[in-house]
């Protein structure tokens, strides 16, 4: 990568302070040059040389920026997306891309349109064990998949916390959330590791059903059940909530194949749990030799030593670097085979959310899944 990408950062909440923009900064090849916030004190307090804006379009339109980050609430991500696109932009967007599947395949046509990438920021996806179940999947280890299970469930929102915390209100608001809570906010995690995992799986039908234990958040859901359908013959299920009682994250994916299973769970985001039938169950450890290259690659600091979220995100925002650099010098080759949380993985989240509502609002009707 002969040049740095020049970045220009959308929103300083908590996302960007905490996530985005140190891991801008600690990219290689990229460079956090402009912020687009009402509050320039409080970017200038962590990053002092970096140029602050008042508006987003400023920003779109300074000739030293090569991509856009947009880190605000879920009903800005779409017109954002779009100016930056137009402008000749790379994008890099918090989920969900959009609010509806029309929205999401027009930055589709416009990315490929104007030859620029949009990642997408399902961060779970980055840690290193989800690229050895991929390998393990790939490698025919698990054989023939049968049954996908996937969960998203935890207590924090149990009440009705949204009263007190401005941070949450918005998530339970139709006009900044969009048609979904925790379906949106939540499920589209654990279904894009999946998808990571097993690329080769394509959901036929879905049928869903949701509920607002917290009254107040209705029409959006606290809790809902997922049952799919797969085009091998498989079937999937995801259970996602915020009202789990007692629960931490509870995310987790297990996914079951004619030979052996695999199971990855984000409280213990190191191990990935390899059960053959008949066999004694193994516990695969992040960092060690044994494990695929393409695991090895994402690893950061060595067998034994925890890695977390934040080196999660790490390898994704390295993945998109790489993603852009490519894209820029038109080598098609390297991104046919290359993988990151792209414009596509963002249509696919927003419509599979799409048509859990219109199922769940049928009164629980299978739906086709046939994305536009």
């Amino acid at each position: 990568m002969s040049d740095a990408i020049r970045v220009g950062l959308v929103g300083f909440g908590y996302a960007s302070k905490t996530f985005h923009a140190p891991l801008i900064g600690g990219t290689p090849g990229m460079a956090l040059k402009a912020v687009a916030s009402s509050d320039a004190d409080k970017v200038h307090a962590d990053w002092p040389g970096v140029k602050v804006m008042s508006a987003p379009g400023d920003l779109l339109d300074d000739p030293d920026i090569d991509l856009v980050v947009i880190a605000t609430p879920n009903d800005t991500h779409f017109p954002l997306a779009k100016a930056a696109l137009e402008a000749g932009l790379h994008v890099i967007c918090e989920k969900p891309l959009c609010f509806t599947a029309e929205e999401a395949r027009e930055l589709v046509d416009l990315s490929k349109k104007q030859n620029k990438i949009v990642g997408v920021t399902y961060g779970y996806a980055g840690y290193q064990m989800i690229q050895q179940a991929r390998q393990m999947i790939a490698d025919g280890l698990l054989g023939e998949i049968r049954i996908v299970n996937m969960q998203f469930a935890h207590g924090f929102h149990n009440q009705a916390v949204e009263l007190q915390a401005e941070s949450t209100r918005w998530r339970v608001t139709p006009k900044f959330a969009g048609p979904s809570y925790v379906l949106g906010d939540l499920a589209t995690h654990p279904l894009f590791v999946a998808e990571t995992m097993a690329p080769q799986l394509n959901i036929k039908r879905l049928m869903c059903s949701r509920q607002s234990f917290v009254p107040s958040r209705a029409p959006l859901e606290d809790n809902a059940f997922v049952l799919m359908e797969y085009d091998n013959g498989a079937v999937g299920s995801m259970w996602t909530s915020a009202v789990n009682s007692g629960a931490m994250h509870s995310q987790k994916v297990r996914i079951v194949g004619e030979k052996a299973s695999i199971e990855w769970w984000d409280e213990h985001p190191n191990q990935l749990s390899y059960e053959v039938q008949g066999e004694p169950a193994r516990i695969l450890e992040r960092g060690m030799p044994y494990l695929s290259p393409n695991a090895l690659a994402d690893d950061r600091i060595g067998g034994g030593h925890p890695e977390g979220l934040f080196e999660a995100w790490a390898n994704l925002y390295r993945r998109y670097a790489q993603a852009i650099d490519a894209t820029d010098r038109d080598d098609r080759a390297f991104l046919q085979d290359f993988w990151y949380p792209d414009v596509e993985a963002g249509l696919h989240g927003v419509y599979w959310v799409e048509q859990c509502v219109k199922s769940a609002d049928a009164g629980s009707q299978w739906v086709d899944f046939t994305l536009p």
